[in-house]
């Protein structure tokens, strides 16, 4: 795995209001820690450090030599947070690496080949995009390619089915399933049966119980009187 290179400076000031006048002169805020060591606040280039991510095809597992204050340490980058409306990195952090012991890190895994079953009509899932590994800092893969070629309509494809580098051991369970072909699911829309809404229901209700009423009686009829009497 190709190492880089990238100068950070030592940052005293710290909060909010410090990180804000960082990214105002295009730098932001970084952090470096580790096992045994006193934890580091630091200042970095964000374009540097993307082109050096995106430029070694490793991404967030590219083994970096940090230069700070004239001391180089080999580190990678334990997390990257982005500004979550434009995406612009905010703030890093490093942790420092030895050489000589192994490290967890995530890998992505990156499918190879065409499934037969998909195209009998089924569909490829692939529901575990990462993979949990040890490994030494100088044998971290760039990805773990899985073939798919084989796969057929309801067949899948297991963590401890796949084949990794020597020195290399999975952390994931494994009995996760990485990739499967999968028959598609035919939902049957059920048979609508006419009925009345219940508007037209109490309406026809109401027609079917109903009885005219007998004619109203004149006022003095209602009173029992008669004209003329």
């Amino acid at each position: 795995m190709a190492v880089n290179a990238l100068v950070a400076d030592q940052r005293d000031a710290t909060g909010k209001g410090a990180a804000r006048k960082l990214r105002a002169v295009g730098r932001i805020p970084a952090v470096l820690y580790g096992r045994g060591v006193e934890s580091k606040s630091l200042s970095i280039n964000p374009g540097e450090l993307l082109q050096l991510l995106q430029g070694s095809g490793a991404g967030m597992n590219t083994l970096i030599e940090l230069s700070v204050e004239g001391a180089t340490r080999t580190v990678l980058v334990k997390e990257l947070q982005r500004d979550p409306v434009n995406g612009r990195p905010v703030h890093t952090d490093f942790y420092l690496v030895d050489l000589d012991k192994t490290v967890e890190v995530l890998v992505p895994i990156r499918l190879v080949g065409k499934a037969p079953g998909v195209e009998l009509g089924g569909i490829l899932d692939h529901p575990l995009r990462e993979l949990e590994l040890e490994c030494s800092p100088r044998a971290i893969p760039e990805s773990v390619d899985v073939d798919v070629s084989a796969l057929e309509v309801g067949d899948s494809i297991h963590v401890r089915d796949l084949e990794l580098p020597e020195g290399v051991s999975v952390q994931t369970d494994l009995n996760q399933a990485v990739a499967s072909v999968i028959t598609p699911v035919v939902v049957e829309e059920p048979e609508v049966e006419e009925e009345l809404d219940e508007e037209e229901a109490a309406a026809a209700e109401g027609e079917e119980g109903e009885v005219e009423a007998p004619a109203e009686p004149a006022d003095g009829e209602k009173r029992g009187e008669k004209r003329g009497e």
